[in-house]
């Protein structure tokens, strides 16, 4: 069967969650027993968002494989950082998704600038259309040749009517021409917002952004409305009308006590049996499938009781910096029948204003220390990770918070006073982290660090095999610097516990506090990997501890 293509718009304003209705339509294609995939579609000038600030993006989200994107023979850069919305696709449809499903404007321009450099273009006027418009689509059906999906959903970034994103419309206008009716569908997502001053939901706003969609050639086979309640019938008419598309073609995106209720919602609206009619595939939803999610979902919907997380961090302006973690810790919560609960802690004030922040961390059942990238606010982690090693509080350090966590025991308990990090302070005498050997040589900053999955020893009888029960796994791993081992024997004598390593015992991969306090770092991101089916075994391990420490 070729491939349908399912094109997904946003209007409005961004940060819709139109990343989770488009994963929704991938569900609810899995529940007709279809193959999909997804493609996110970034109109921003950077190859990849590696090297973008969390609090202007939100989170790196890192692949299980690395891709070696040749945009020219002869250039070449390693991509395993992609855009955020590609967690909320793994999480969903429990795939892996790879790196060349994200297609950035910076990825596309390189590839036809360099081409025109190289001689390919001989002769010609290079323009947007149609050298940047052909290169979009060459790199959609260059996906769908890859892993032959049945269907294929992509995702276009930004918001209709952004200067950035109009050579993307483009090409999907010219890419539903070049197709038969029925190979591809066009879902359009909009904000309906509720005045309170007057009590009312109000369309205009979606007119306006249809409008403007359709002034670029698109005409949306169906639109998705976000609001915070359902729609009543006589707004979803008005959208209709306004849309020129059918009433049943207007479903509604309500608030949700938890994001993976969304599939069912949609399909309860009939946007399956609508969908499949359009691209012309049977409706044979298979309530197997249906029905292991609404149990997935019941598990969020119910749990019962709750648990208070601290989680200090340099990106805390932005809850999107840490959406995987949250949602890692959603799962582990939801397996373990209980909320999570997360206090953001901005790390500067753990520094500018530590007797108002210690009260948070000790009133907090647990610590998560969080990933992060330089100086500013390091003190103030530190402190938080000193405040879990002399208090027995249940803590797990991620990549950057390993690190500071390993800061604070050589600190505090090897007395070690001046140690740090060469990222911190490259003249320190003690740095416990160091650069990964292989990075000191290293200019460029992009797509350089230590990307995708590695093999981790883990050492049995730690808690890190309690929590995976494997000698061997696979975890995700995104930095440049780690835990120097020069001096492993150092902080070994003074009670800390190294779990895991590479394959080599080169590089340290996660440490533990020896005792029966639960304090944990990791190098690597476990929460990349956990699903709402399978929460990560470490995080699960983590609520456990908390769940425990709470009773006692």
């Amino acid at each position: 069967m070729p491939t349908k293509f399912v094109f997904v718009t946003g209007g409005v304003v961004s940060g819709l969650g139109k990343g989770a209705v488009a994963a929704s339509i991938g569900k609810i294609m899995q529940f007709r027993g279809y193959k999909v995939d997804m493609i996110k579609i970034d109109p921003y000038l950077n190859v990849d968002p590696g090297t973008l600030n969390p609090i202007e993006h939100g989170e790196v989200f890192v692949c299980e494989d690395v891709w070696e994107f040749e945009p020219a023979p002869g250039y070449k850069f390693r991509i395993a950082e992609i855009d955020q919305d590609f967690g909320t696709y793994e999480r969903f449809l429990d795939i892996n998704m790879h790196p060349s499903n994200n297609i950035t404007s910076g990825q596309v321009y390189l590839s036809v600038i360099l081409k025109e450099r190289i001689g390919e273009y001989l002769g010609k006027t290079i323009q947007v259309i149609p050298h940047i418009t052909g290169e979009i689509k060459r790199r959609i059906r260059q996906v769908a040749e890859r892993s032959k999906p049945d269907v294929l959903i992509v995702e276009i970034g930004g918001t209709v009517g952004d200067i950035e994103a109009m050579p993307f419309l483009e090409a999907i206008r010219q890419f539903r021409l070049e197709n038969p009716p029925g190979h591809t569908a066009l879902v359009h997502v909009t904000l309906v917002p509720y005045l309170s001053s007057i009590g009312q939901l109000k369309t205009k706003p979606t007119q306006h952004s249809i409008k403007e969609l359709q002034s670029m050639g698109l005409q949306p086979d169906i639109v998705i409305a976000r609001a915070d309640r359902e729609l009543p019938e006589d707004v979803k008419e008005k959208i209709a009308l306004y849309s020129n598309i059918p009433w049943e073609a207007v479903f509604s995106d309500p608030d949700l006590e938890t994001v993976y209720k969304l599939p069912i919602i949609l399909e309860k609206q009939g946007l399956g049996t609508y969908l499949t009619k359009i691209l012309g595939l049977e409706n044979n939803i298979q309530l197997q499938e249906y029905d292991k999610w609404q149990s997935i979902v019941e598990k969020f919907v119910s749990a019962k009781g709750e648990v208070v997380i601290a989680m200090p961090g340099k990106y805390t302006m932005i809850q999107d910096s840490y959406i995987s973690i949250n949602e890692a810790l959603s799962h582990a919560g939801a397996h373990l029948g209980v909320k999570v609960k997360r206090i953001f802690i901005e790390a500067e004030d753990l520094e500018e204003k530590p007797e108002k922040v210690e009260s948070l961390i000790e009133n907090a059942d647990g610590i998560l220390l969080t990933p992060g990238f330089g100086k500013r606010g390091v003190e103030g982690m530190i402190q938080a990770a000193r405040y879990a090693i002399e208090n027995s509080k249940p803590f797990l350090g991620i990549c950057f918070g390993a690190q500071l966590l390993f800061i604070a025991f050589m600190r505090y308990k090897a007395g070690l006073r001046e140690a740090n990090s060469t990222e911190i302070d490259p003249n320190t005498p003690h740095p416990v982290v160091d650069l990964l050997p292989e990075q000191k040589s290293l200019q460029w900053f992009g797509g350089t660090m230590r990307l995708g999955a590695h093999p981790v020893k883990v050492i049995p009888g730690t808690r890190l095999y309690e929590a995976y029960k494997q000698e061997v796994i696979y975890e995700r791993f995104r930095h440049r610097y780690h835990i120097n081992t020069k001096y492993r024997e150092i902080a070994e004598n003074h009670g800390l516990v190294i779990s895991s390593t590479d394959l080599s015992g080169n590089i340290i991969n996660s440490i533990e506090v020896k005792g029966d306090s639960w304090i944990v770092g990791v190098q690597f991101h476990p929460e990349f990997k956990s699903r709402p089916n399978r929460p990560s075994p470490i995080y699960l391990e983590f609520i456990k501890a908390v769940t425990l420490e709470k009773k006692n």
